[in-house]
């Protein structure tokens, strides 16, 4: 187990409102995301609906792992082919853009991370197919999720999933514990092979956030010190939920009311499972 926190029902309680309200952000800034707007102005808007309509406090902003510069912003926009951690700016999005967007927010000392891919104006093919493969992937990897499943079992379907459909999954960057800690243990890996790493237990909190590229899966680090983009300028989708082990399997903990719909081959698993 190593240093990866069992939550308590307490805790349990307080990542369910965190896990909520940080999707409401998403829901929220839905009818924002369009040609025209720069990625700053959806910054601009997430961070005051954070801390003037929920009273919680964006996590990233700030934020200074060790040998990192603080995080200046809110929220992360990956555009294109930035894979994670793009920084809002002055960039102006356009029709046939994609675009992540990763909110993590702080409600009574508890995190809520989560990430949706969004489309300005009308994708092109691929990059449609690459978001859905991708949503798919996440979702493969939720629903792996249960006591005595292994942290390798959820790597290893997504890993399945993305190469089969000929994409690669970034390894550098990969799903955390979560808690009243923004990065906690395990790791989460979105590559490996079933039965092992860590066992899972009820009563774990953690994110599941695979980084799937249309091209090769290198990276390279902006001069920000924060951006990360596909070496091949390949395009890059991501989704992210934060995810509560329980005594029978799982419960995503960043739902709301605009969330979509996991994949109709998840709902009839979860249901057959019932």
């Amino acid at each position: 187990m190593g240093n990866i926190t069992i939550k308590t029902a307490e805790d349990i309680e307080g990542m369910r409102v965190a896990g909520r309200l940080a999707a409401e952000v998403l829901d929220y800034i839905t009818p924002f995301v369009k040609p025209g707007v720069t990625t700053g102005e959806i910054d601009r808007l997430c961070h005051e609906y954070m801390t003037n309509v929920q009273g919680s406090i964006p996590a990233p902003l700030n934020y200074c792992p060790p040998g990192y510069t603080p995080y200046p912003k809110a929220i992360c926009t990956s555009l294109n082919d930035v894979i994670c951690h793009g920084i809002p700016g002055d960039k102006v999005m356009k029709n046939g853009d994609v675009l992540n967007i990763d909110v993590t927010i702080i409600k009574d000392g508890y995190h809520g991370d989560t990430s949706r891919m969004f489309f300005l104006g009308e994708p092109s093919i691929l990059a449609r197919r690459l978001t859905e493969i991708t949503y798919e992937c996440m979702w493969l990897g939720i629903a792996k999720i249960k006591p005595g499943a292994h942290l390798g079992d959820i790597g290893h379907v997504i890993q399945q999933h993305a190469e089969k459909a000929g994409y690669s999954v970034v390894r550098e960057f990969c799903g955390h514990g979560i808690g009243k800690v923004f990065h906690e243990e395990p790791q989460v890996l979105h590559y490996g092979r079933p039965g092992t790493l860590e066992k899972l237990e009820a009563g774990m909190i953690f994110t599941v956030e695979p980084m799937i590229n249309a091209g090769r899966r290198e990276i390279r680090e902006m001069g920000d010190g924060w951006t990360i983009k596909t070496k091949d300028r390949s395009l890059s989708a991501q989704w992210e939920h934060t995810v509560l082990v329980t005594e029978t399997g799982f419960e995503v903990l960043t739902v709301s009311p605009g969330m979509p719909a996991p994949p109709a081959f998840i709902q009839n698993q979860v249901a057959a499972a019932a």
